[in-house]
């Protein structure tokens, strides 16, 4: 059961400013799209997709890190970590079931010829925007596992971008428009409480002796 009183008491430690900085932030937080990388290889990429989620308000990040270990650089992120909910798994496997429990439908980033073209997508379901490794793109699993294909026009020469900034733009696009739309896309009363007090926890100096306090007086 939440802590209301907990919540409250916490909150005296902020400035007025702090407080109302989460409140504003946490009413564009959006978990009707979520993001998912699969064994992206270079630290800087995912670490940059993570602050690509903080930005345009997507507050998970999957981490699917079966091939290279941990992905994530705190320097690049810029603390963007301690503002969105970053997923790690051992397997696509577990990182497609859990997504497809949770009722997202799996959509496959991808240039083929038949996906999707980003202005004519829009995640009318809960969506997860699957991005893969640098050079070979997705695996054959998130492929099979897909009920989507999404690519972003190009009128160049070049066939594909970086992976960050291919999710920055896919995500800066999907993010706009479900805000625009009348989908159901804000966090639920309880999951905005819930941020309000991980943040607000984040914000204070050994706040672990500070709740001690709390819960003994």
């Amino acid at each position: 059961m939440f802590d209301d009183d907990l919540l409250k008491y916490l909150e005296t430690y902020l400035t007025e400013e702090r407080k109302q900085r989460f409140l504003d932030v946490l009413q564009q937080r959006t978990r009707h799209i979520t993001v998912a990388v699969e064994d992206v290889y270079q630290l800087h990429n995912t670490s940059a997709i993570l602050r690509s989620c903080d930005v345009f308000g997507v507050q998970d990040l999957h981490v699917i890190e079966h091939r290279f270990g941990k992905r994530l650089d705190k320097n690049i992120a810029m603390g963007a970590e301690q503002w969105v909910d970053v997923q790690r798994y051992k397997t696509t496997t577990d990182c497609i079931s859990r997504l497809k429990g949770e009722g997202y439908q799996i959509i496959a980033t991808t240039p083929h010829n038949d996906s999707t073209l980003l202005h004519d997508f829009f995640p009318t379901k809960k969506s997860a925007i699957f991005f893969g490794t640098e050079k070979e793109g997705l695996s054959e699993e998130v492929m099979q596992q897909a009920d989507g294909f999404l690519k972003i026009p190009m009128v160049g020469f070049s066939e594909s971008l970086n992976v960050s900034v291919s999710a920055a733009i896919i995500i800066q696009q999907l993010a706009q428009k479900v805000r625009d739309s009348e989908v159901e896309w804000h966090l639920t009363d309880m999951e905005f409480l819930e941020k309000r007090l991980d943040w607000t926890k984040k914000s204070i100096k050994d706040v672990n002796g500070i709740i001690e306090r709390y819960l003994t007086d």
